[in-house]
C-alpha cells in the first residue's frame, strides 16, 4: 500500500542508525547483502540450526535461507507431542527443502521429569491453567543445544512469532546456557516479513521450487501448540472472547459432558513428592504421565480457558488441555495438604509462584528459580501418601488418603467427640493469652466496630 512504501522509504535513510532493528529488502533501501549482515548476524561461515516442525513455516524458511546462500541443519524436539503420530514424519516433510540433514532429539524423558517437577512445585499460571508451554522450552532448549554444538551449529534460529513469549523463552534460555551460540529470529527479520506476510505467499513460494505442502483439510481457526504435558490453543478465532472455548476439539480426551456416565477410582501412590503407582503399578515418569494422560482424559479432565499476562505485558487468550497434569496436580496437593504444617504451606505458596512465573518468563535457570525448586524439595520430603481420587465428567472427587507416614492430620485431635486427643479445657489458657492483646488493641480504639461498608 502506498502507507507501506512511506514508511519504507522513511526507514531507508536510517539503516546505518539502528542496523540491529532494521533490514530492509535490497529492492527497497538500496542495500544488499542480505542475510548476512549485520542485522541478522549471520555471516558466511556460519551453521543454522533451524528448530522446525515439519510445517508450512518450518519449510519455506529453510528453503529461503538456504537459496540464500546459508549452511542450515534442521532439529526437532520429541517431547511426547499428542498431535505426531510419527515424529519421525518431520524428516520426510524438510527434505524436499534439500535441507543436508534434519536431527531428531528425543527429549520424552527429559519432558516427563519436567512435568514432575511442576507437579511438584505445583506451577501452574495465570487462570490456574498448567503451562505445558513454558515447560517444554526450557527442556527443548538445553536437549537441542546439545544435538547443535556436537554437530558445529553456530546459530539458533527459532520460528516463534515476535508477538510472543516464546520467542523469550528460546532466546533466554540459548543466552544463558550457550552465551556465544546466537540466534536468529526469522519473524522478526522484516526480509523475510515482507517475503512473507501469509500462508499464501509462503506457498506460491515453495511452489516455485516442487515442494509441496497440503493445509489440513478442517474447520479449526486456531493453532496448537502440543508436548507430553499438554496441549495449548491460540490465535485466530480463540481471540475473540465471545468465541466458547467449545470450539475447540480436544486432542488428550474429551469434553465432560462427551465423557462416560460411570465414575472411575484411580489410586495414586506419592513418594517425596512423586508419582511412584498407579493404581497399584510402579510406573516411571514418562508411563506415569502417558498414563494419566488416558485416564483423565476419557474422563473430560484437564480442559480451561485462561486470559494470561504475557510477559511482553499484553493478554492472551487460550484454551489449554492438561489431562495428566491436573490429575496428578490434584492428587500432589492433597498430599500436602496432609503434611504440610501452616507456616510450610505458607512458604510453599510463595515459592510456587515465584518458580511458576520464572518457567513462564523463560527463567528456569535463573539462581533464584533454582534455589525455590530447591525449597519446595525440601519441603516435599514429608510428601508421601497414597491418594484415591474418582473422576466423573470433569470432576475429581476425594475419596482416601492412606499410607502417609508424616501425616500432621490426627483424627482424635481434631473430633467434635469425646476422644483421646486434644483436651479442650486445656484451651482456655490459649484464649486468655489472645484476650490480653484483643484488649489492648480495644482499648487503643484501633477497632473499627463494624463492617467497613458501615463507615
Amino acid at each position: 500500500s502506498k502507507a507501506t512504501v512511506s514508511v519504507l522509504n522513511c526507514y531507508r535513510h536510517i539503516p546505518t542508525l539502528i542496523p540491529t532493528l532494521f533490514t530492509m529488502p535490497a529492492a527497497l533501501t538500496g542495500l544488499d547483502g542480505w542475510p548476512f549482515n549485520t542485522a541478522t548476524g549471520l555471516s558466511p561461515d556460519d551453521v543454522v540450526g533451524v528448530c522446525v516442525s515439519g510445517g508450512l513455516d518450518s519449510k519455506s524458511i529453510t528453503k529461503r535461507l538456504l537459496e540464500a546462500g546459508v549452511k542450515c541443519i534442521c532439529f526437532t524436539a520429541d517431547l511426547g507431542q499428542p498431535d505426531e503420530e510419527d515424529i519421525n514424519d518431520v524428516k520426510e516433510k524438510m527434505r524436499p527443502t534439500g535441507v543436508s540433514e534434519t536431527v531428531i532429539v528425543d527429549l520424552k524423558e527429559e519432558m516427563a521429569e519436567g512435568c514432575y517437577e511442576a507437579v511438584m512445585a505445583q506451577a501452574y499460571y495465570d487462570g490456574g491453567y498448567w503451562q505445558s508451554t513454558g515447560i517444554g522450552r526450557h527442556v527443548t532448549v538445553c536437549g537441542l543445544l546439545r544435538a547443535m554444538k556436537e554437530r558445529g551449529v553456530t546459530v539458533l534460529a527459532h520460528g516463534a512469532t515476535g508477538r510472543g513469549n516464546d520467542q523469550m523463552r528460546f532466546e533466554r534460555y540459548t543466552n544463558v546456557l550457550e552465551p556465544e551460540m546466537k540466534v536468529y529470529a526469522p519473524w522478526r527479520d522484516p526480509v523475510l516479513l515482507v517475503d512473507f506476510p501469509g500462508r499464501k505467499e509462503m506457498l506460491s513460494y515453495l511452489a516455485k521450487y516442487n515442494i509441496g505442502h497440503t493445509l489440513p483439510k478442517t474447520q479449526k481457526r486456531y493453532s496448537t501448540d502440543s508436548n507430553l504435558a499438554g496441549l495449548s490453543n491460540e490465535a485466530e478465532d480463540l481471540e475473540a472472547l465471545d468465541t466458547p472455548m467449545t470450539i475447540v476439539k480436544p486432542l488428550m480426551g474429551v469434553w465432560p459432558k462427551d465423557a462416560p456416565d460411570q465414575t472411575e477410582e484411580i489410586t495414586l501412590r506419592f513418594v517425596k513428592g512423586r508419582c511412584t503407582q498407579i493404581n497399584g503399578k510402579a510406573v516411571t515418569p514418562l508411563q506415569a504421565i502417558l498414563e494419566a494422560n488416558k485416564l483423565a482424559g476419557r474422563n473430560g479432565i484437564g480442559l480451561s480457558n485462561a486470559l494470561e499476562n504475557r510477559l511482553l505485558g499484553t493478554k492472551s487468550r487460550g484454551v489449554y488441555e492438561a489431562p495428566g497434569m491436573t490429575l496428578l496436580g490434584e492428587a500432589m496437593q492433597i498430599v500436602y495438604q496432609g503434611t504440610l504444617d501452616r507456616r510450610s504451606m505458607f512458604l510453599f505458596k510463595q515459592l510456587q509462584t515465584h518458580v511458576s512465573d520464572q518457567m513462564y518468563d523463560g527463567r528456569y535457570f535463573d539462581p533464584s528459580c533454582q534455589a525455590a525448586l530447591t525449597a519446595i524439595k525440601q519441603l516435599a520430603e514429608a510428601a508421601t501418601g497414597t491418594v484415591k481420587l474418582e473422576m466423573y465428567k470433569g470432576n475429581m472427587h476425594f475419596l482416601a488418603l492412606t499410607d502417609m507416614p508424616a501425616t500432621l492430620y490426627k483424627e482424635e485431635d481434631s473430633s467434635m467427640e469425646a476422644s483421646s486427643g486434644l483436651n479442650p479445657v486445656s484451651s482456655q489458657g490459649y484464649a486468655e493469652i489472645q484476650r490480653v492483646e484483643a484488649v489492648a488493641m480495644a482499648e487503643a480504639k484501633v477497632i473499627r466496630k463494624g463492617p467497613y461498608w458501615t463507615k
